[in-house]
């Protein structure tokens, strides 16, 4: 094999061919050797447009078209409010306290059945996964009774308890126990066989595998079944607090809707999904906190 050799005074060719001196002229058309041009990353030249800016300018653009169209006439108030009305009626509802008064309300009650809610949920998805008996005495019933629609026992819940505080918790405790039960049920029925055989073959006691292996296997689905949970107690809440009540949030609406008062029923609203981000923001946080140990993917 023979090595060419360049002429004296040429510059260098390196392992691909390419010279390492000064680029080639230009040909006779003006353009240089597409093998030539310096290689820049199309990222580097990409200019990135900040996260939180790209979220927050699909729900500006539909605030913009919505006060476009108020003020055009298109959307007439009896039909939806502006977004400014909206904004002062806002303002107004909070300065005398009305608006305060009925979050509290609505917060205590979606409290007391989600606390309710996850104890009877986890409790029964414990029983259940954890016992094979206990899967036959309770997985059946409680599959008979998710299906049936929670907002349809309203009646009977009023008949039972009365027109108070009670059928309203209890409403939010029937809609937050079966999403809780399933997915802690199919956490700890998902936990990998052979992570008990290993925690077995380490000498762990029934206790110690619960504890250490199936508990911390079932966390994941426990916290997706917690923000279902949540989302189902403010939705359970908007139905409870339309029957017989003489406050909270779901009180202001009722009123609102008698009065055509549409700018009062989109604050509500409002209200509502505030409320309800917050919560699943709170659940992310404690899920960051609790599932460190378990890698996930965060899309690119």
């Amino acid at each position: 094999m023979s090595i060419s050799h360049a002429p004296p005074g040429s510059p260098e060719p390196d392992i691909y061919g390419i010279s390492s001196s000064s680029p080639a002229e230009p040909d006779a058309a003006g353009q240089r050797p597409l093998d030539l041009l310096p290689l820049v990353p199309s990222s580097t030249r990409r200019t990135r447009v900040p996260r939180w800016l790209r979220r927050t300018t699909g729900p500006l653009v539909l605030l913009a078209l919505w006060q476009l169209l108020s003020s055009t006439g298109v959307l007439t108030p009896e039909v939806l409010a502006s977004p400014g009305r909206i904004a002062q009626v806002g303002r107004d509802l909070l300065a005398d306290g009305s608006l305060t008064s009925a979050m509290g309300t609505s917060l205590r009650r979606v409290a007391a059945g989600l606390l309710f809610g996850v104890v009877v949920g986890t409790g029964l998805a414990l029983v259940s996964g954890l016992f094979r008996i206990g899967e036959d005495l309770v997985d059946a019933p409680v599959q008979m009774l998710r299906t049936v629609p929670f907002v349809g026992l309203i009646p009977l819940f009023i008949i039972w308890f009365g027109i108070g505080e009670t059928p309203k918790i209890a409403i939010i405790t029937l809609g937050v126990t079966f999403p809780l039960y399933l997915n802690v049920y199919a956490g700890i029925r998902g936990v990998d066989s052979q992570l008990i055989e290993a925690g077995e073959s380490l000498g762990l006691s029934r206790w110690g595998l619960v504890r250490h292996v199936v508990l911390p296997g079932a966390l994941p689905g426990a916290m997706t079944g917690l923000r279902y949970s949540l989302g189902i107690s403010w939705l359970a809440l908007v139905f409870a607090e339309q029957v017989n009540a003489d406050s909270g949030i779901g009180f202001l609406m009722v009123q609102a809707r008698d009065f055509l008062r549409t700018d009062v029923i989109v604050v509500c609203l409002i209200v509502y999904a505030f409320l309800g981000l917050l919560a699943d923001f709170v659940v992310r946080t404690l899920e960051r906190l609790l599932l460190q140990w378990r890698p996930t993917f965060t899309g690119r």
